[in-house]
């Protein structure tokens, strides 16, 4: 199942790196976006959180909050924000739940293979939880300013 605009966004509720619970609820009042990536300290998932973490002033600017969550433990994320220097929220979705919840996980190709895995998908929610924008099978390569200007 794919989400699109106008769809409710799916509640979770997860830790961050510090081993605090975070949940969409929580964030009512702002927008977020919320992006999924395959796994900490990877070439592409760095990238990425690097770019959001530059971008970071512009994105609050527009009232929104970045959030990030990958199946890595809260250890693996804690360790991946001190070592690349990130501003940003990470959350541990370890069971999948929110990522197959947000169509997130599925079948894609790597390295021309086919596996089942967490599909790089950015979604940006409004203040009353509804996506704006589902954005599925992205490019980790200036994906954080294309994301931007769609605010």
């Amino acid at each position: 199942m794919t989400l699109q605009f106008g769809h409710k966004a799916p509640n979770f509720s997860l830790l961050d790196s510090q081993g605090k619970q975070v949940s969409l609820q929580d964030l009512r009042g702002q927008k977020v976006v919320l992006y999924f990536y395959p796994k900490d300290n990877t070439p592409g998932c760095t990238l990425e959180a690097r770019d959001f973490t530059q971008l970071k002033t512009q994105f609050q600017q527009r009232g929104a909050v970045i959030i990030g969550i990958s199946p890595d433990d809260t250890k693996s994320h804690c360790h991946f924000i001190e070592s690349e220097q990130l501003g940003i929220t990470l959350l541990s979705d370890p069971h999948l739940e929110t990522i197959k919840a947000y169509g997130a996980y599925g079948v894609k190709n790597m390295y021309g293979k086919q596996i089942e895995g967490v599909i790089r998908s950015t979604f940006v929610i409004d203040e009353e939880g509804v996506i704006l924008h589902a954005l599925y099978n992205v490019r980790a390569k200036d994906h954080a300013k294309r994301v931007l200007v769609l605010l």
